[in-house]
């Protein structure tokens, strides 16, 4: 593969080996992975779910968000109406990739329409479903998770309308095949990942650090946007503003969690003060979802005060309780309970809202809780859990602490990734307080 090496060297040294692809080179890994995931992983989401053909119907600028996870790299969007269809074959072992539409959609997905020879796609359509004749015809719509409810309501009656209806009653949902294609991660997907975390860390660490902060002058709202800013001249994206605040002796707990709306802006950061951030990028069509936390030094302090170091194990405790109820074909709503009951009985005040994390920020999987939902969530927590997964291990834990007179949330959310082999995060978790200005031990990380 042709290397840009020029573009490299631009690159801020603290990315390290992170290297980040010029958008041409970005392309062809998109293009090689979905290969990947059409070629290999389709067949077996599709047998697994007993579904043996997928229609996606979208139209340009009001795409599916599953069928927006299936365009190649050059395409930003659909055009016109594009529809999909994919058919398996089992017993022959083939599957089919078909767009009715007039392109072929990439190299993966060929196109089976010739307007000049039937003028009407959706008559083309059936013409495809009827040569086929499948046993089931799923769709995407679903009442609990919104990522596998695409299909809007024009393009279901105009698609209904043509169909026979010997085959309208083979219509069912795809929904468990869309979450399956939404949440499943390849093997070369989380050798991306884990790049697309560590650049996340080294962002956060130079946010938390005395480049970007002067204690008396700089303001969670400077270090939000500088975050904002650094992503953008990375080349990369954030799917959602940047979030940073305060805690600090004898004075009112502030957490965004609970009270965005209410989260004071503008805040100056002083010495003594428990930072926190809440951040996530995006690159080669993976999100990444982070919270960590960093103390700013006083003038006569060399460490971070025990107080706050007790505290982020027991933030690191909930964590295990969790991750250690990860059990295939466990529901989030099981792990949710099994987890917080565990951790209760050894004296921790949690809260656990974590989410599945992938193509989507907020992705499709099984539901873990959610902040204002902790005795379960209906629906999206009953889902499954399911081997090569990735998750947002969101949560937190409440902890005393005298020498401020008051409670601390212990916020804390890492990249962590379910495989065959248990649970793992996927470029490491937050163990140690992050300080401002750096000390000795982590000027040697």
């Amino acid at each position: 593969m042709k290397k840009y090496f020029c573009f490299f060297l631009m690159l801020p040294s603290f990315l390290g080996a992170q290297e980040i692809l010029p958008e041409r080179e970005r392309a062809i890994v998109v293009d090689e992975i979905l290969a990947d995931r059409f070629n290999n992983l389709l067949p077996q989401l599709m047998d697994r779910t007993q579904i043996d053909m997928w229609v996606i119907i979208s139209r340009e600028y009001n795409e599916d968000p599953v069928l927006k996870t299936m365009l190649p790299a050059t395409w930003l969007n659909a055009r016109r109406r594009t529809i999909l269809v994919f058919y398996r074959d089992k017993a022959k072992n083939t599957i089919e990739k078909l767009a009715i539409a007039r392109y072929n959609i990439g190299k993966n997905i060929v196109s089976a329409w010739d307007k000049e020879k039937e003028p009407d796609q959706w008559k083309r359509l059936v013409q495809i479903i009827e040569e086929r004749n499948p046993q089931k015809i799923a769709l995407n719509f679903s009442t609990d998770f919104n990522i596998a409810d695409g299909l809007v309501k024009t393009d279901y009656e105009e698609f209904t309308s043509y169909l026979p209806s010997k085959y309208k009653q083979k219509i069912v949902s795809a929904e468990k095949l869309a979450i399956a294609w939404i949440e499943t991660r390849t093997p070369r997907e989380m050798v991306i990942y884990n790049q697309l975390v560590a650049i996340t860390h080294n962002i956060i660490e130079e946010a938390f650090s005395e480049k970007v902060i002067t204690p008396g002058i700089t303001t969670t709202t400077d270090v939000e946007w500088w975050m904002r800013e650094k992503v953008t001249q990375l080349g990369l994206e954030t799917w959602f503003h940047p979030s940073v605040d305060i805690q600090r002796s004898n004075e009112v707990l502030g957490n965004h969690l609970y009270s965005f709306s209410n989260r004071p802006e503008q805040m100056v950061i002083m010495p003594g003060d428990l930072l926190h951030c809440d951040f996530g990028i995006s690159y080669l069509r993976l999100n990444t979802d982070c919270q960590e936390l960093a103390y700013v030094l006083k003038p006569n302090e060399k460490e971070v005060p025990d107080f706050l170091v007790n505290a982020l194990k027991e933030g690191n405790k909930v964590q295990d309780y969790l991750t250690d109820n990860f059990v295939t074909g466990k529901s989030g709503n099981a792990i949710l309970l099994k987890a917080l009951d565990e951790a209760r009985k050894a004296g921790l005040k949690p809260a656990i809202y974590t989410h599945p994390l992938g193509s989507y920020g907020h992705s499709s999987g099984p539901t873990i809780g959610m902040w204002d939902a902790q005795q379960g969530v209906p629906g999206a927590g009953d889902y499954p859990l399911y081997p090569n997964t990735a998750y947002a291990i969101e949560l937190n834990t409440t902890v005393n602490i005298p020498q401020w007179k008051r409670d601390i949330r212990v916020m804390l959310e890492e990249a962590g990734f379910y495989g065959e082999d248990g649970f793992r995060y996927v470029n490491g978790r937050q163990t140690k307080i992050l300080t401002i200005p750096k000390t000795e031990e982590h000027l040697g990380n």
